[in-house]
């Protein structure tokens, strides 16, 4: 394998790389897909995460412009179909392999703009936020799911943008300490988190548990290739949410939740028995 191939090769590894580095639960559920369709799903993850980072975690640098820098640099490679950021490249790629929208990539990074200048939401304002920051990271997802086949794409595309949904919201609950005390933002609308109660939360748990019932109706609809591997995703954010849902508010005002990776992959067992004993 020589030229731009092996320069593919390169980017996907990297975008796989990248993955490992940042999410366990994410490389558990991506390493349980179709072989076939890890890689689009690896660019897709670091694509999303790199622009996450601008905006969460490079403090001493200047933001605005590093995120301007990388639209362009999306825009360009989507265009030229190259980029010599490999993660980018392995993105464009998968972008014309599965046919993406580009209003998904240019919904995805108006939300990681917002990050930049909006530390408070109202309603309207968090139901965008969280439709550029999941939802349309979950419909990226679906177009490699179902490898181009558009009824099937339209008749699991509310289940998918649930399933996003729900994977942000508890983000949002899990570092409720460090997006408020770190980065002085608060994600859920109109709340006061000097005020942060019993009540509050439970009603953002209520909120989380109907998009996961909803977004379960698509996972056991997706086709083989990417069904466990989803399934293994949504079951490990459900544990998580269980988790916080037992906990006092004070709790999670203080840390950052997590699941032991003794039970992702106890979770991942029993998951399996389940799957291929068509016991879900």
């Amino acid at each position: 394998m020589t030229g731009k191939p092996l320069f593919d090769s390169v980017s996907f590894d990297c975008s796989k790389l990248t993955t490992h580095a940042y999410s366990t639960s994410f490389s558990l559920g991506i390493r349980t897909l179709g072989k076939e369709i890890r890689n689009p799903i690896y660019a897709i993850y670091g694509f999303v995460r790199f622009a996450d980072e601008i905006v969460d975690t490079f403090h001493d640098f200047e933001k605005h412009e590093l995120m301007e820098r990388f639209r362009k640099d999306t825009v360009l490679a989507i265009e030229e179909r190259i980029s010599l950021n490999p993660i980018l490249n392995a993105f464009q790629n998968t972008f014309h392999k599965y046919n993406l929208e580009w209003e998904l990539v240019d919904t995805f990074l108006k939300s990681m703009e917002m990050d930049l200048h909006q530390m408070e939401h109202d309603r309207d304002s968090y139901e965008t936020y969280i439709l550029g920051s999941a939802e349309v990271v979950g419909l990226m997802c679906l177009h490699v799911f179902v490898n181009g086949n558009q009824s099937e794409y339209e008749k699991l595309k509310p289940s998918a943008m649930k399933l996003g949904a729900a994977f942000q919201k508890i983000n949002f609950l899990r570092d409720l300490h460090a997006d408020y005390n770190a980065l002085g933002r608060v994600y859920f609308p109109n709340v006061d988190m000097t005020h942060f109660d019993e009540p509050t939360k439970k009603a953002i748990e209520k909120e989380i548990k109907e998009d996961f019932r909803l977004a379960y109706i698509g996972v056991l609809q997706l086709p083989k290739e990417a069904r466990f591997g989803v399934l293994i995703a949504f079951k490990y954010y459900y544990k998580l949410f269980l988790k916080i849902q037992a906990l006092p508010c004070e709790r999670i005002l203080k840390e950052r939740i997590r699941v032991a990776n003794p039970k992702k992959i106890a979770l991942l067992a029993k998951t399996y028995l389940q799957h291929n004993l068509n016991l879900l």
